[in-house]
């Protein structure tokens, strides 16, 4: 697995991202099977790059409701 990057999980749609973290939740449970065989540095990578896409979610959600708050407020200010 290549690791992602912010700029790179910014590129994906939201369906592709949900799809990638489908994809890295099954790779997660197959790496901690084999993580006592090949060591834990792949099951640390994934779980950071499960984060970063939560994490972009959230941002981008609060981002939706601040807009949606001041286009609210802004409308209510016009009348």
């Amino acid at each position: 697995m290549a690791r992602l990057k912010t700029k790179d999980i910014a590129n994906f749609s939201k369906e592709d991202r949900e799809k990638k973290l489908k994809e890295l939740k099954l790779e997660l449970v197959k790496a901690r099977i084999s993580a006592s065989k090949a060591g834990t540095s792949k099951v640390k990578e994934i779980k950071r790059t499960i984060a970063r896409i939560f994490t972009f979610n959230k941002s981008e959600e609060i981002k939706s409701k601040d807009e949606l708050k001041k286009a609210f407020e802004h409308s209510k200010a016009k009348k």
